[in-house]
């Protein structure tokens, strides 16, 4: 299911230019030289999948504590509903709701350190725009969050969410070089697939929580739970 993640990466990217597409395009960039730029430009994406990776740590280790806890089918299928849930519903309906109000104090902080960032070219500022950006509240990230945690390890947990930053990197690159040729209409577009591959993903989580015997994609009961039984013995 690791696969999920890059496809997913690949396509929330067009939301992400969007979102975060304005932060990229207004990057403290040398545009006096291409490479330095292009290497500044990978600093940037690097600092983005560190934070990325360690949101992959912390709901690995959650994931992990379903697993052993015998619940992988269940929160596979349970996760997978989220994820559809959240492609369905509009971002304004959990807009109303302000989930985000308990860290609302840190979130600020973060946007504050962020736009102090901008003042700099150097590579340390633009890792931490990277890095800080990450951390940003995002639905496309959350979707990807639930897919880390329906991993069940901790390294598949990082693995999903480094996966899911990679696939970020093409699209945000050429808004950087091409921002001028993209339309709105054109944004609008790419936008409306997006929920179409989360419900995509999020089903496969619930085929594979369904464990119908299928390799590789919903493995059966007892190919579930031959490890935690072996390790009994």
């Amino acid at each position: 299911m690791l696969y999920t993640a890059l496809i997913f990466g690949l396509i929330s990217s067009f939301h992400c230019v969007g979102m975060c597409g304005p932060i990229a395009m207004m990057l403290p960039l040398d545009r006096t030289n291409e490479a330095k730029k292009v290497l500044q430009i990978l600093t940037y994406h690097f600092g983005k999948i560190i934070a990325y990776c360690s949101i992959g740590l912390v709901f690995g280790l959650l994931g992990k504590s379903f697993y052993l806890a015998g619940w992988q089918q269940q929160m596979s299928i349970i996760l997978g509903v989220l994820m559809i849930v959240i492609a369905i519903v509009p971002e304004k309906v959990f807009a109303r709701y302000n989930f985000s109000k308990p860290v609302y104090k840190i979130i600020s902080k973060v946007k504050s350190k962020l736009g102090q960032q901008f003042k700099s070219k150097s590579y340390s500022s633009l890792f931490t725009i990277g890095l800080l950006n990450g951390f940003l509240p995002c639905g496309m990230v959350y979707v990807a969050i639930f897919g880390a945690i329906a991993m069940q390890s901790v390294s598949l947990g990082v693995a999903y969410m480094l996966l899911f930053g990679v696939g970020t990197i093409p699209m945000l690159t050429v808004v950087v070089y091409v921002s001028q040729f993209l339309s709105f209409s054109f944004r609008n577009a790419l936008q409306k697939g997006i929920p179409i591959v989360a419900i995509i993903i999020g089903m496969l989580f619930i085929i594979r929580g369904l464990g119908l015997d299928i390799p590789y994609v919903s493995p059966s009961n007892l190919s579930l739970f031959v490890q935690a039984d072996a390790n009994c013995h």
